[in-house]
């Protein structure tokens, strides 16, 4: 059974998730051959799709999470659909780029590739990224993210976390190789949409199932203290792209 991790903090992740930049659809869009149809595998909230909407005539966009898929952006030429990574209901031989966005660690690899063969056309392109730990350039606000990420939140972050923190360097991908890419996202946060966005980790939200409380409070004081005073930061998400062509 996929594992739905986020339907809980859905408007949390709407609000807080940060978006991609645009150089990375366009260094994947350079090897797409046509632009008619797309799946966004895993979509959440459809940050990913939303871009795609921009490009292809029609973008098919999944997620099993009904929450997720509510609160998700609408654009007249995406359309929304409850649905496994490991079984669509596609047709074969349907799109020409399938993209999965920070998700690709939670699904089952050998079904996925399975369904991705079965429903892309063949030369079509498979693309997956995930980002990293958010970096502020100051080191003090650094060590607090760092601090709470690995010894507070550390013990609840499921297995499939270490991929993520590898940038997908040992991740299975079957998929005839690409060359791949690295890209930073670059996105502002108050203080209090910092910590809306670690709101939304997975592993926040199972120490609060097991604890019944959150931790937040074990470094919000901390934080507001070494903030300053600029009501804004800017913070960097290191990004890894891997990329891939379905050969049949």
């Amino acid at each position: 059974m996929p594992k739905d991790l986020f339907s809980e903090q859905s408007e949390a992740y709407f609000k807080y998730r940060p978006g991609y930049p645009v150089e990375l659809f366009e260094y994947i869009l350079g090897y797409v051959q046509d632009r008619k149809l797309a799946w966004d595998c895993a979509t959440g909230n459809g940050q990913a799709a939303t871009i795609l909407a921009n490009y292809f005539d029609k973008v098919m966009a999944t997620d099993i999470s009904t929450a997720q898929l509510k609160n998700a952006i609408r654009k007249p030429n995406i359309i929304y659909i409850k649905a496994s990574a490991e079984k669509t209901g596609f047709e074969a031989n349907s799109f020409d780029l399938i993209t999965v966005a920070q998700a690709y660690h939670w699904l089952n690899w050998d079904k996925f590739y399975s369904e991705a063969t079965r429903v892309g056309k063949s030369n079509g392109v498979i693309a997956i990224w995930t980002y990293n730990l958010i970096r502020s350039d100051e080191n003090a606000i650094n060590n607090i993210i760092e601090h709470f990420y690995h010894d507070i939140t550390g013990p609840y972050w499921d297995s499939a976390r270490r991929h993520v923190d590898e940038g997908y360097d040992n991740i299975p991908f079957a998929f005839a190789p690409l060359p791949s890419k690295t890209f930073n996202i670059q996105w502002v946060y108050t203080r209090e949409d910092l910590l809306g966005y670690l709101n939304t980790w997975s592993a926040l939200q199972t120490y609060i199932k097991q604890k019944g409380e959150s931790p937040l409070p074990l470094i919000s004081e901390a934080l507001y203290d070494k903030w300053g005073t600029d009501e804004t930061r800017v913070f960097n998400f290191p990004l890894s792209l891997k990329l891939g062509r379905i050969i049949k």
